[in-house]
């Protein structure tokens, strides 16, 4: 099997050389980027199965970069900053972020985050083989072996990894109140460092996106504990 391709976009020449020389002996295959304009060259160029993607870069941001990325590309995005903060950590998560690593890490932290991040598409096919590769709500339809949702419509309606994953969760346990904490430690080994802040943003986001003219997504806040996905599953 060929080396997985992690395009590295960071501005700190010693940081970079050291981060690609890491990930390389952990067997990855790395392209390196400066600036924005050199992350589209090298993401144009081949295709990449992850971007580590720092957020204080030279001319665009990397905020910017991860909102136009998300416009075109589900690709795996972490970023990784100096800047740690909670509120940095949910911007990046709100804009499609599949991770967050505040500098400074560790190798072996950031290795860690990445292999976590790239197999959640084998977990999920490890999975799909136990459950039927389908799943019927509302009218959509999950497809675990595609990993994608398709509305009522017909239209396919694109989620980052960490979202198809923390649905996954809510539609193996249809119309039950799962707790926040519950969900934390039903989704930490597909999405790495996750909290209860974290949880909320990403049940922000399948609202939005799981939402028709006809009604809101199925996900029911229930105060003080967690959420309910409320609607029968069906599995074909």
């Amino acid at each position: 099997m060929s080396a997985q391709v992690v395009l590295l976009v960071e501005d700190d020449p010693a940081l970079r050389t050291l981060t690609a020389r890491a990930l390389q002996q952990n067997g990855y295959r790395v392209r390196t980027a400066v600036s924005g304009a050199e992350m589209w060259t090298a993401f144009e160029a081949e295709p990449v199965d992850l971007i580590l993607l720092d957020i204080m870069l030279p001319g665009t941001s990397g905020i910017d970069l991860c909102r136009m990325i998300r416009q075109r590309s589900d690709v795996p995005i972490i970023f990784v900053s100096a800047r740690g903060e909670e509120t940095d950590r949910v911007v990046g998560l709100e804009l499609g972020a599949d991770d967050y690593l505040a500098k400074p890490f560790s190798t072996r932290e950031l290795v860690a985050r990445i292999r976590a991040v790239l197999r959640r598409g084998r977990l999920d096919g490890r999975h799909g083989a136990e459950r039927a590769s389908k799943a019927l709500f509302d009218g959509w339809t999950a497809d675990f072996t595609r990993r994608e949702v398709v509305s009522p419509t017909g239209g396919v309606v694109e989620l980052t990894g960490a979202e198809f994953d923390l649905l996954t969760v809510f539609l193996d346990q249809p119309q039950r109140v799962i707790s926040r904490e519950r969900l934390i430690e039903l989704s930490r080994n597909r999405l790495g460092d996750s909290s209860d802040r974290s949880i909320d943003v990403l049940v922000s986001r399948l609202r939005r996106k799981l939402s028709t003219d006809k009604g809101g997504a199925p996900f029911v806040t229930v105060r003080g504990v967690g959420y309910m996905f409320n609607a029968a599953v069906e599995r074909p």
